[in-house]
């Protein structure tokens, strides 16, 4: 099948991103210069992250969490992910000081850790388990949490000597983080929260 010039997307630059509006409400993450329309969220994958947006909570000042904080990414083109959930370091934090939207570029610090909760579907799983995982990698972030509802399983990608170290923790195993060293929950208590 042979594309035609009118039916190939713009390829967009992250300034073209940033200052892209539709004039709808639709969400959209930029991969490799092309605008990629985020369906809504489940309503479980919407609980798992306030949930654990409150526990982080209890243990991290507020101002080092966000929910849907834009991060500049690597790639081939411009590309621009939105997380479910984040915890900035104290330098990402304060490069976002004054700013008028919540992106962190490529010129600023990465956040601490980054959270995805897995949506339904074979392209959403690639997404999270890879290209983010290598994306994420690429930016140097500390930690990775892959919160995958559907196999009942958080994957932890550790920074450790230049690339990600995963551990799959499962059940009554306690999720484990260099990041926030006093989280206690259990995969199970995680998932039974929102269940």
């Amino acid at each position: 099948m042979t594309q035609t010039a009118a039916s190939k997307p713009k390829i967009l630059t992250f300034e073209e991103y940033l200052a892209y509006d539709d004039g709808t409400d639709t969400r959209y993450e930029l991969v490799d210069g092309e605008l990629v329309e985020m369906p809504p969220e489940s309503l479980e994958n919407d609980a798992i992250a306030v949930f654990l947006l409150f526990e982080l909570g209890k243990l991290l000042p507020t101002r080092l969490l966000s929910l849907k904080t834009e991060i500049e990414t690597l790639g081939r083109r411009a590309r621009c992910r939105t997380p479910d959930l984040l915890v900035h370091s104290e330098e990402s934090r304060a490069a976002l000081e004054g700013a008028t939207r919540a992106t962190i570029t490529r010129d600023m610090p990465p956040p601490a850790l980054v959270i995805e909760v897995v949506s339904p579907g074979a392209t959403n799983r690639t997404r999270d388990y890879r290209h983010k995982r290598t994306e994420y990698a690429a930016r140097g972030i500390a930690e990775y949490w892959i919160v995958d509802p559907e196999e009942r399983r958080v994957t932890v990608c550790r920074w450790v000597d230049g690339q990600y170290e995963d551990r799959v923790v499962r059940g009554a195993e306690r999720l484990e983080s260099d990041v926030v060293p006093l989280f206690e929950l259990t995969v199970e208590q995680i998932f039974a929260m929102v269940g």
